[in-house]
């Protein structure tokens, strides 16, 4: 009877315990599909999902006549899983010896799901891992860009190893470029480890679009070339080159020297990125005076034949200032003035003018940015006649107490040639959509239309222009700018010569030589400037270095365009 009792009693007993690890079960099964749902499905997603961002194709940079700047190509990136490694011993030696900055960063974040080993790789370091035979180690095809006009880096930019733009046109241009990227959930087997064995579509992204420039290539490269040799020649510290269609404002080319490979950007020189015609600006010296004769014929302060007297002298005082000049000249007509670059017959007119030169000066785009909107592109400075000197409109007669930018310098000359209306530089034509995009990017970008006439500011009188056109064709065929004529073309233009500053005085030693002009025959127009600067050889003039350098590069120029029509 007894026994029978305790039998129930533990039969009872037994029950209940079964009852409540029931019970138990059931609270746990309840708190993790009720109560903890949602931390219990992260914790599944994170053990078996992986979210990868995929970007489009990264569109295209393409010049004026649609030939690719930028092309994109397949590079090869190794990674590993930190957190599920087979071989840890093995891999950790592996990369000690030949991946020494991975294996320092697989130290530092043991428990890291994803890791990069190295990205665009070489196909000698692909071939050592396949040698290598380690399964930790998964190899990954994946896009970069890769450019194929070396001189036009400054102004391209160059993107990251995640093909993001960092600076110049890449970066200002991103989002046209690259598009919206696409986000997937990768889902990868419990039992095999292998992902996309399910794969589901968060965000759908979008193709971006190509970007295509005023620039010719072939203009491009050609100019790079005359630029660099010249600069070699003469051991100079550096130049730039800028040719403009004065008649829209389109920019052709430019380029500029020193500067680095796109291709290779590892170690990266942030000196050597600058986009030197807009971003540098300089004290260009005797360039500037058709300018100053411009606003005095305009003003009616001098006349093309009107007899200045110089002096007969290389040195002068005028008004208690002392002022000098490279030739000794008489009385000589004012066109001769400028052929003849006298810098004391240029101070007579200049003092004529008076505050009225500032005006003029801002008229003509010097002290202004341009519309183009890049990066580092600087505005430049013209003395204000409130901040003037005595000597003030002496310097600022041939050149000085004013810096510009050789675009600034560009944009005025194609003043002249477009008959006194100022033209607007322009870089971008505009984005070219890809045929299987429909990606619709408003980036304010200019609409790709010719500018009239009739719609821009005339600055200057036809009148004067065509006084000016006179001298400055002179200038080209018999005063300092001779050695920029070309057979069969009308060549227009004028040099300068100008001392740099070096630890807060002008040197004689230093010196940039520069060189602004236009060739014409019929419609066709374009206008070059170039700058050659700091060159280590005594007695050098901008008739020496500038004037041939824009020859070679017009006659260039002129042959191209030719073959191109």
């Amino acid at each position: 009877m007894e026994i029978g009792v305790i039998c129930r009693k533990r039969s009872i007993i037994v029950f209940f315990i079964f009852v409540i690890l029931y019970l138990i079960v059931l609270l746990n099964l309840f708190s993790i599909q009720i109560l903890n749902q949602d931390f219990y499905l992260k914790l599944a997603r994170d053990q078996h999902t992986i979210s990868v961002t995929s970007y489009p194709e990264r569109s295209q940079i393409i010049d004026r006549n649609y030939k690719p700047i930028t092309l994109n190509r397949d590079s090869v990136a190794a990674f590993i899983l930190p957190h599920k490694l087979t071989e840890p011993q093995k891999l950790n030696n592996f990369l000690a010896k030949n991946f020494p900055d991975a294996y320092k960063r697989l130290a530092q974040h043991k428990n890291k799901y994803f890791m990069y080993v190295q990205r665009r790789l070489t196909p000698a370091q692909q071939a050592l891992i396949k040698k290598s035979n380690l399964t930790d180690i998964k190899l990954v095809s994946e896009p970069s860009r890769f450019y194929l006009l070396e001189s036009l880096a400054p102004l391209v930019g160059v993107t990251s190893i995640d093909n993001q733009g960092l600076f110049g046109l890449e970066r200002k241009y991103n989002k046209l470029l690259g598009g919206a990227p696409s986000i997937f959930d990768l889902e990868k087997d419990a039992r095999s480890g292998r992902f996309y064995f399910k794969k589901a579509t968060t965000q759908t992204g979008t193709e971006g679009q190509d970007l295509q420039l005023t620039i010719d290539s072939g203009l491009q490269f050609l100019a790079t070339g005359e630029l660099q040799e010249v600069v070699d020649n003469y051991q100079a510290q550096e130049g730039a080159v800028i040719i403009l269609d004065p008649t829209n404002g389109d920019i052709l080319a430019l380029a500029s020297t020193p500067s680095f490979n796109p291709n290779q950007v590892k170690k990266l020189d942030l000196n050597l990125t600058k986009n030197r015609p807009i971003s540098e600006t300089h004290e260009l010296g005797s360039v500037m005076k058709p300018f100053v004769a411009l606003a005095a014929l305009e003003e009616g302060v001098v006349a093309p034949d009107e007899l200045i007297d110089c002096g007969g002298k290389k040195e002068v005082v005028v008004d208690g200032m002392r002022i000098s000049t490279v030739l000794p000249d008489g009385i000589i007509p004012f066109w001769q003035v400028i052929t003849r670059s006298n810098n004391i017959g240029m101070v007579k007119v200049a003092k004529k003018l008076g505050p009225k030169l500032y005006d003029y000066y801002r008229k003509m785009g010097f002290g202004t940015k341009t519309s183009l909107g890049l990066e580092g592109e600087q505005s430049g400075f013209v003395s204000h006649p409130k901040s003037w000197s005595n000597r003030s409109i002496v310097s600022l007669s041939f050149g000085y107490e004013l810096s510009a930018t050789l675009l600034q310098l560009a944009q005025a000359m194609g003043l002249i040639a477009n008959n006194g209306y100022l033209v607007t530089p322009r870089l971008i034509l505009g984005p070219a959509q890809n045929q299987s995009s429909s990606a619709k990017i408003d980036l304010a970008l200019p609409a790709r239309t010719e500018r009239s006439r009739g719609e821009t500011k005339r600055v200057f009188s036809e009148k004067t222009i065509s006084q000016m056109r006179k001298i400055l064709q002179e200038n080209v065929q018999a005063g300092t700018g001779k050695k920029a004529h070309i057979q069969g073309y009308e060549i227009f233009g004028k040099t300068g010569t100008a001392n740099l500053v070096v630890n807060g005085k002008y040197s004689k030693q230093h010196n940039i030589y520069s060189f602004v002009g236009f060739v014409e025959r019929g419609t066709y127009k374009r206008v070059i400037a170039v700058y050659v600067k700091d060159s280590p050889q005594p007695g050098l003039l901008a008739s020496m270095v500038a004037a041939p350098l824009f020859e070679k590069i017009a006659e260039k120029m002129i042959i191209h365009d030719k073959l191109l029509n």
